[in-house]
């Protein structure tokens, strides 16, 4: 197995861990979560085909689902975040061939970039969870207030661990 494949499983492996055993069970101010798997699919270089994209995607949304006890909330999330993962790198990024090749980090597009995309992908995954969970639930405000801040929140720990990684 190539040495690249072996560390996404285990970054897979550790991710989908760490999220049901420690970050499902941390809530702050009784609004945000912080969704430390979708890190994974962040990290995920941009040449890998879709087909591939979605199925880890499906399969990452799953396991966290099957772990946490939700009735598919993740996989849904994550399948949809996967589609939309190439089309929000680009919208940050030129479109040009020396980005094909690349994994999504703060040296391969730039902090302000890489912010903007982290940003923005924590965001779909987010408002997709919490709309389709509280799909009947009455309060609007309620539903964008814990997107809102599970995406902050979200944010700023993958920006953190982020740094940490490229740092070293």
């Amino acid at each position: 197995m190539n040495k690249d494949v072996i560390s996404y499983i285990c970054l897979f492996v550790i991710l989908v861990l760490v999220q049901v055993l420690l970050m499902n069970h941390i809530v702050l101010f009784n609004s945000a979560v912080c969704f430390i798997f979708i890190y994974f699919l962040i990290k995920l270089p941009i040449n890998i085909s879709v087909n591939w994209v979605l199925t880890l995607g499906f399969i990452l949304g799953l396991s966290v689902d099957i772990l946490s006890d939700t009735p598919g909330l993740n996989a849904l999330s994550c399948t949809i975040l996967a589609v939309l993962k190439r089309p929000a790198f680009f919208a940050y990024v030129q479109h040009d061939d020396q980005m094909r090749n690349i994994s999504p980090t703060m040296g391969t597009m730039g902090f302000f970039s890489y912010c903007k995309y982290i940003f923005t992908m924590s965001a779909i995954y987010c408002m997709i969870l919490y709309f389709v969970e509280f799909i009947s639930y009455i309060d609007i405000a309620d539903i964008f207030i814990k997107a809102g801040a599970s995406t902050l929140f979200t944010f700023l720990v993958i920006l953190a661990i982020d740094s940490l990684v490229y740092r070293n």
